[in-house]
């Protein structure tokens, strides 16, 4: 068994050809490219039951060679993933199921009856690859750079392949985002966990690809640190997700989720006080907020008009067009992964971080419920609108963290805060400044509120 780490990314047909002659591939490349044909047949049962397992088998035609190999979902997020993979080289184009046993089949699929498996789909594309040095001080790191065209073919569906893929051969995962941030720099490239292998299942059923990841498993005693990061992580791979399937199918409300993960990422940063200082996120609040200025209006005129989502998809496209998208999403990348909101920290952040999300939640909560000051936005609801940005705070750890704290009706306070939160963003008429003090008065009224806002 081999642990596969690669970094996926979606690329234009001019992206790959100007990936060939790129600078920094071409200074590091140390064994010129490679062309090869690469024909793979993928395989499952008619009830698609490796699918539902997260679980990938293939044969591969590389010239002479037969490669029959099983993958099995690992971590994936920003399109950097980590899978298990065995390779059996066969004599023949045919499935060898006694290479499935027991030292790599799947627990959940044990009682699974191998026979059953038959091709379903095919991905076929030309691969042209390169062995790149990259050094990072005195470590030594080899990736593989891979430039990826075809068509995956599904019955009578099918898609285009065409994509950079980078795989470590010896070094630190944190080499495949420098690499892929750099190239990012200067050119189009949207980092994309979704395999070949899903982009198949998704021909027969577009709902198959999974947009939600698992939520994050909390505890009371973790620590700040690790909360954030385990937040932080879900909120930028679920933005991915959202982003690769509305580019797939355009369906309104993808779009509309994608902006709830990226808001809610950026009201995470901005609720950590001294256990983030303002230095170690600036670039990345900056490169948020630049996304947030051009798509927040766009999803509020879109909710009113219809003329307005038939052209989000277009105007989405020219988004994935050029460098911005890829750049913000590896760079956050490469800053959850080395915690760069510990950096230049003081000792009152260091406590902070080091802080118990049992403890520290509930006074973060409280602060922030105290200054939102519902009584007054009772008397003064046109003035609502202001206090977004404090309710945003709340929003994210109450639907991501909610969990963790001991008290009362906590998933009402989730439901009512966001009903305030959605008048607070609405034109004023007299009808929303009664709905305003009305859900006002709602919120501050609940035992969870009472209880955590004292």
């Amino acid at each position: 068994m081999n642990k596969e780490t690669e970094i996926k990314l979606r690329a234009s047909r001019d992206t790959l050809a100007a990936l060939r002659d790129h600078p920094l591939l071409k200074k590091r490349n140390k064994s010129g490219w490679e062309q090869r044909d690469l024909f793979n047949q993928y395989f499952d049962t008619p009830a698609r039951d490796l699918a539902r397992a997260k679980v990938a088998l293939r044969l591969r035609r590389d010239g002479d060679a037969v490669i029959q190999t099983l993958k099995t979902r690992g971590q994936s997020v920003a399109g950097l993933s980590e899978r298990n993979e065995w390779d059996w080289y066969l004599e023949s184009a045919e499935l060898d199921l006694g290479k499935l046993d027991d030292s790599c089949w799947p627990a959940a699929l044990a009682d699974l009856d191998k026979s059953l498996l038959q091709p379903i789909f095919t991905t076929d594309f030309i691969r042209q690859r390169a062995d790149i040095a990259w050094g990072r001080g005195k470590a030594k790191v080899q990736i593989e750079a891979a430039l990826d065209l075809g068509k995956v073919i599904a019955g009578e569906g099918e898609e285009e392949i065409c994509e950079l893929e980078l795989e470590l051969r010896q070094g630190e995962p944190e080499a495949l985002l420098e690499l892929a941030a750099e190239l990012a720099a200067d050119l189009p490239l949207m980092p994309c966990d979704i395999s070949k292998a899903e982009r198949g299942y998704r021909l027969f059923d577009s709902g198959s690809y999974t947009l939600s990841l698992p939520a994050p498993q909390l505890s009371a005693e973790l620590s700040l640190d690790d909360g954030v990061a385990a937040l932080a992580w879900h909120l930028l791979g679920s933005s991915q997700r959202l982003a690769e399937q509305y580019r797939f199918n355009g369906h309104w409300r993808l779009l509309v989720e994608w902006l709830e993960q990226l808001v809610g990422l950026r009201a995470l940063i901005a609720s950590l006080g001294q256990a983030a200082p303002r230095s170690s996120s600036s670039e990345l609040r900056q490169a948020l907020d630049a996304l947030l200025v051009d798509w927040r209006p766009r999803l509020h005129a879109g909710q009113l008009d219809d003329t307005v989502r038939k052209a989000a998809p277009a105007l989405f496209a020219a988004e994935l067009q050029g460098t911005r998208w890829g750049q913000f999403s590896l760079n956050s990348s490469r800053w959850l992964l080395a915690r760069g909101w510990t950096v230049a920290r003081n000792n009152r952040g260091n406590r902070q971080g080091a802080a118990p999300l049992g403890s520290w939640l509930p006074t973060s909560i409280a602060t922030e419920g105290q200054e939102l000051q519902l009584k007054r936005y009772q008397q003064q609801p046109e003035d609502l609108a202001e206090q977004l940005p404090r309710i945003e705070r709340l929003l994210v750890w109450l639907r991501l963290a909610r969990g963790i704290l001991e008290v009362p009706e906590v998933d009402r306070l989730y439901g009512e805060l966001s009903k305030l939160y959605e008048l607070a963003q609405q034109t004023i008429d007299p009808e929303t400044l009664a709905a305003r003090q009305a859900q006002a008065h709602t919120v501050a009224t609940l035992k969870a509120w009472r209880a955590l806002v004292k």
